[in-house]
């Protein structure tokens, strides 16, 4: 009988402990947290942009008249003085054309001569009244256009000679050919547009790179401000430049509107060459050894057990205040947390008052004390770079302290944040809420 009676009640014991791990311990979730940390350290706010290098001064070298290059006594990359011959086209045929430009001057310069010395006799004959006056007029006539004829031989002549001069290419500027685009025989065609023969760049000691800045991000470059840039040639060097021009005129790229702005680096190791891509890095704004919260731990979002906890823990802490603190909190409306709509929620700060213009950079953290007490700590977001933001003014936050970034349920890892890094939570939105105050 005992023995049965042993065994009924282990029996009831089992289920008992069944139904408990069931119906009790299945709706107690443990909830964990993930954790980033506060740090001091430096802040640089950058704008990132891409383009392309370019020689400073780069010159077209290309020919005015047409023919068959004849010498090429340059190459590529070689160095070249302003004045020095870089080519030289066939000169037969202008050489021919000089000859008959100066043929056809002799001729018009005889004709002229002819004409003044015939107009001379009849201004003798005309005097005496033996020519009338029509005859003297045509030969006065003949004279002038043979004048003219003569000219414009003489003006041919010299265009002839500048043709056959052109044959013969010279360097504009001193520097490097970068590009030759002829072979030696080959005939260039020079008709509504000068071939390019060569191009020459001036100073590659000194390069520019021009880079494309979006709209919304070309008002925080300015002229003189230093930039870093990479080029995939260099793998893990940096090179220095400064901006020396913004480009007014746009480039409007699928919609999208573009600004040139103009980035001077020096090359005195000649590791940059023309026509590498650099990913250019703006520095816009910088801060040194301030503290840096991580901006995941700003877009986290506390669940509705955690704000319900918050409030607890905070009206109890405001119950052990002195009464006359409590009064100037009640005056200035502030020291408490009250559950909003839609799952909101509104935190009451200390100070009270119209503080639109500093609710629009505070933000908060939420993080566990000493005591093991769930906190909330508001702060003043200063400058961020899409990492980590400054902290300009916090309460109870220290470096190295620990803030919550993420919820970890069951060990099943569901983060909850919002995508605003600063923040300021949209009525609706689950934990969601304002700062008034601070």
């Amino acid at each position: 009988m005992k023995k049965k009676v042993i065994i009924i009640s282990i029996a009831i014991i089992g289920l008992l402990l069944v139904a408990y791990f069931l119906f009790f311990r299945g709706d107690a979730k443990e909830t964990k947290f993930s954790y980033v940390q506060i740090a001091r350290g430096d802040l640089n706010v950058i704008i990132s942009s891409s383009g392309t290098i370019q020689a400073i001064k780069t010159v077209d070298v290309g020919t005015q008249v047409s023919g068959k290059i004849d010498k090429l006594l340059v190459d590529f990359n070689s160095q070249v003085r302003k004045g020095q011959l870089l080519a030289v086209l066939d000169t037969v045929v202008l050489a021919a054309s000089v000859r008959d430009a100066q043929s056809s001057l002799d001729r018009a310069k005889a004709q002229y001569d002819q004409a003044v010395a015939v107009h001379e006799r009849n201004k003798q004959l005309f005097e005496k009244k033996f020519l009338n006056e029509v005859d003297f007029i045509a030969s006065q006539t003949n004279v002038q256009v043979l004048l003219a004829n003569q000219k414009s031989a003489v003006t041919a002549l010299e265009r002839a000679k500048l043709n056959l001069n052109y044959a013969y290419i010279y360097s504009p500027i001193s520097g490097t050919i970068i590009n030759r685009s002829v072979e030696q025989g080959q005939t260039v065609a020079a008709s509504l547009s000068a071939p390019t023969i060569f191009t020459i760049a001036e100073d590659l000691s000194l390069m520019r790179i021009l880079t494309n800045v979006d709209e919304s991000d070309i008002g925080q470059i300015k002229v003189g401000q230093k930039v870093q840039f990479t080029v995939q040639a260099q793998q893990g060097k940096k090179f220095d430049g400064e901006v020396t021009q913004i480009r007014l005129n746009p480039n409007v790229v699928s919609n999208v509107v573009n600004y040139v702005v103009v980035v001077q680096a020096d090359n005195k190791e000649r590791l940059l060459l023309p026509g590498m891509t650099a990913t250019v890095d703006f520095y816009v704004d910088y801060r040194e050894k301030v503290l840096l919260v991580p901006n995941v731990a700003l877009r986290f979002q506390p669940t509705e057990e955690m704000t319900a906890e918050y409030a607890k823990n905070r009206e109890k802490e405001i119950a052990n205040l002195p009464d006359s603190v409590k009064k100037r909190m009640q005056q200035f409306g502030g020291g408490q947390f009250n559950q909003g709509g839609n799952g909101g929620n509104q935190f009451m700060g200390m100070g009270g008052g119209n503080n639109s213009g500093r609710r629009r950079n505070a933000s908060r953290v939420w993080y566990y004390d000493e005591n093991n007490k769930l906190q909330m700590s508001m702060i003043f977001a200063g400058l961020t770079d899409g990492k980590n933001t400054e902290i300009v003014r916090a309460r109870n936050l220290k470096e190295g302290m620990k803030v919550i970034s993420g919820i970890i349920e069951n060990q099943a890892s569901t983060t909850t944040t919002s995508a605003n890094p600063f923040n300021q939570t949209q009525p609706g939105n689950r934990g969601g809420g304002f700062v008034r105050g601070f």
